[in-house]
């Protein structure tokens, strides 16, 4: 696909994209081959594992979890009031502030080991990584930021977005949706955003501006990016999706470049683009 052809040209020593429709792959580009790290793609990955304990009965998004009035919910919404790295430090209320938290992913992924009795990594393999074919991934640390793997198995989780089969398509759904609407806050790399809207555990893009997928892209587009370089977002008014691993951290070059890739990708399938090449 020429639109992803557009990574030749980003700053880094390895790049691997993709670009998917609710049918499969429509098109492969790079060292598809590689382990990357993921870094905050993690966190949306780890999400689906709190919610099949949800739908498990092992936990609920109701539960009582994290600073006074916080729950799981507000946990996986960075609504819980926690500091970025600090499950010790509160800055806010519960629902009062989006504050983008490490913290609070980690005591969700707490919760879920301590009321299963297994390791939340253990688990996060069982519920998502094994069900959904993923045989390069791993979390190899913090379940905000630790997961690694190649550009199919974060395709594999695009595909899992086109059609959800680990919970509920309802489930999912109220995950992909903003939750706490209304909520400013700050978009790492890309300053306060009013509102900053989140789902649980994947970003919604909503209104932000500026945003690191494309001005073409819906509002109710969702998805995650993370610092070493990685992303991946759904666009469910266009039936599109892009994913994209490289080497090089996240910095100005990718808020230029994401955005004029996916830009690229929508219009280049929009207008037929390449059949896909496998089935997700």
């Amino acid at each position: 696909m020429r639109s992803l052809a557009l990574a030749d040209a980003w700053p880094a020593a390895r790049v691997a994209v993709a670009a998917c429709t609710a049918a499969g792959v429509a098109g492969r580009h790079g060292d598809t081959g590689h382990r990357f790290a993921w870094a905050s793609v993690s966190k949306p990955v780890s999400a689906l594992a709190v919610l099949v304990a949800c739908e498990e009965g092992a936990v609920g998004l109701d539960d009582t979890v994290g600073p006074p009035g916080s729950t799981l919910a507000h946990l996986l919404a960075h609504a819980s009031g926690l500091s970025p790295d600090d499950p010790s430090v509160t800055l806010a209320h519960p629902a009062a502030r989006r504050i983008y938290s490490n913290a609070g992913i980690e005591l969700a992924a707490a919760h879920v080991e301590a009321a299963t009795g297994i390791r939340f990594a253990d688990y996060l393999d069982e519920a998502v990584l094994t069900p959904l074919g993923m045989t390069t991934a791993r979390l190899a640390g913090s379940p905000a930021h630790g997961m690694e793997g190649g550009l199919d198995d974060l395709c594999a989780v695009v595909g899992e977005c086109f059609a959800p089969r680990l919970v509920h398509p309802d489930t999912f759904a109220r995950a992909t949706t903003v939750a706490f609407p209304g909520l400013a806050g700050v978009l790492p790399g890309f300053g306060r955003q009013d509102p900053c809207d989140f789902g649980l555990g994947f970003e919604v893009k909503g209104a932000k501006q500026p945003h690191w997928t494309g001005t073409a892209c819906s509002p109710a587009t969702f998805g995650h990016f993370g610092q070493s370089g990685s992303f991946f977002w759904v666009d469910p008014a266009a039936g599109v999706a892009a994913a994209g691993l490289t080497d090089r951290p996240f910095g100005p070059w990718a808020a230029a470049a994401w955005p004029e890739m996916a830009d690229a990708v929508l219009a280049e399938l929009a207008a037929g683009g390449d059949p896909p090449a496998a089935a997700l």
